[in-house]
């Protein structure tokens, strides 16, 4: 399998950042669980003690009493953001921006948005999207903003982001279209308030919804194809607006939800700026993670995602930002197409990093290294950070890629250790302690 992700945020992520390890079949990782990387701690998600959440909520409840397939344990979320968007993670949990409620003219628009979001938790698009993906054996690319836009926009700092190209998102959103038609139908909303609303905010606030139209790329005749599903319903007296959500948009227009912009200032986080769930500093104490293809120690303050399937990512929870990895570290494999060296398999990987990353450069010359008597490639990069300092450019990152051969000989076991090019001679310390407990197996 051919490990691969794309730009993690995403954003996002976020987060669990599980991309497709290309190891052959005896290497197949059993890492350890974590807690990977919590949307309500990284976004500024309001609690659900909030009126507008209660409303959001109950909303929510009605859409899922008529929600066909399996009984998924949905639970709504309101992000205090300022952009228009709306993002479902995996299993149940969906998320609204405020933005998208101050926007929406009537219930039923809401109503779309959030049926449409729940659509593709029934349809299990992360799921098969990683499938695809797969299958598609797409390079992985990761430096810089690897892990992209995020399942629905945000997974931010969450981190799934499956990059399995336009055609399968188009596929999703009109799967999710027409199903989401189906849960506004019974539920009593009118169904054509979805493909109306997504006009409205492509026709209207382009500026305010990039993120969302992103993630929610037109599949083409949105009304034509829902105008068709509803015609094979039976005809039916639909509810438009009620007082409560009358009440919830005054209520969101009177709030000033953060732009995206300063909630990527909030996440940015410094070396020892403190302990905790927040901070980026390493601790002293390293714990082990066990792969079947290597071991590594790393920080025990830090969080390691991954499965059998995934490459390995280790990071702080305050290290993502941008739906990306800002600071930490990576794991993958990666089979060479015609390399019969290490340092030719080293540079035909930074090849196809580079090919979803332009930006990324090398600075000076390749270092023949040892990783506890292997012989082993080191390389420093320089690119783009997720991080932006305060006139929105992106900060300058380093990133230290480490290659081992491995023991069928075929594959190349590789290491990139990120950070922010100003605070990455902080970093190294720990970053070379890691690498110093690597053994590959």
């Amino acid at each position: 399998m051919q490990g691969h992700s794309r730009s993690i945020g995403m954003r996002l992520l976020a987060l669990t950042v599980m991309v497709s390890l290309s190891l052959p079949p005896w290497a197949l990782a059993r890492v350890q669980p974590s807690s990977g990387f919590d949307t309500n701690k990284q976004l500024p998600v309001l609690p659900d003690s909030d009126p507008i959440v209660q409303y959001v909520q109950q909303l929510g409840a009605k859409l899922v009493a008529h929600a066909p397939g399996q009984k998924w344990p949905y639970n709504f979320h309101v992000v205090n953001q300022k952009e228009i968007n709306a993002f479902a993670l995996p299993g149940g949990p969906i998320y609204i921006n405020m933005g998208t409620i101050q926007v929406a003219e009537n219930e039923s628009e809401l109503a779309g948005v959030m049926a449409h979001e729940m659509s593709h938790v029934i349809q299990r698009h992360a799921t098969r999207a990683a499938t695809k993906q797969m299958e598609a054996q797409v390079p992985l690319a990761i430096l810089g903003g690897f892990l992209g836009r995020g399942i629905g926009g945000q997974l931010a700092a969450l981190g799934i982001q499956f990059g399995v190209g336009s055609y399968f998102l188009k596929q999703a959103e009109k799967e999710a279209d027409l199903l989401g038609t189906d849960i506004m139908y019974d539920t009593g909303f009118d169904p054509q308030a979805m493909p109306r609303f997504f006009e409205i905010i492509k026709q209207k606030y382009p500026s305010s919804s990039p993120q969302f139209l992103s993630d929610h790329p037109d599949p083409g005749n949105r009304i034509e194809y829902v105008s068709s599903e509803i015609k094979t319903l039976p005809p039916k007296q639909f509810v438009q607006t009620s007082p409560q959500f009358a009440q919830a948009k005054q209520r969101a227009l009177g709030m000033k939800p953060l732009t995206a912009q300063q909630i990527a200032q909030q996440q940015k986080q410094t070396p020892g700026a403190g302990s905790g769930s927040g901070s980026i500093a390493p601790s002293s104490n390293f714990r082990q993670l066990q792969h079947n293809a290597f071991t590594i120690s790393y920080p025990d303050n830090w969080q390691a995602a991954g499965d059998a399937s995934s490459a390995v990512t280790i990071a702080p929870q305050a290290g993502v930002s941008q739906d990306a990895i800002a600071y930490g570290v990576i794991i993958n494999g990666f089979q060479p197409e015609s390399a019969n060296s290490l340092d030719s398999a080293t540079h035909e990987l930074i090849a196809q990093l580079r090919q979803g990353n332009p930006d990324l450069r090398q600075v000076g010359s390749d270092q023949d290294i040892k990783v506890n008597g292997v012989s082993a490639k080191s390389v420093d990069m320089v690119g783009a950070s997720p991080i932006k300092d305060q006139q929105g450019k992106a900060e300058r990152e380093r990133d230290w890629l480490v290659t081992l051969p491995m023991s069928d000989r075929q594959h190349v076991l590789y290491a990139v250790f990120i950070a922010p090019d100003k605070d990455f001679g902080q970093m190294r310390p720990a970053f070379e302690n890691m690498l110093r407990s690597l053994h590959v197996k």
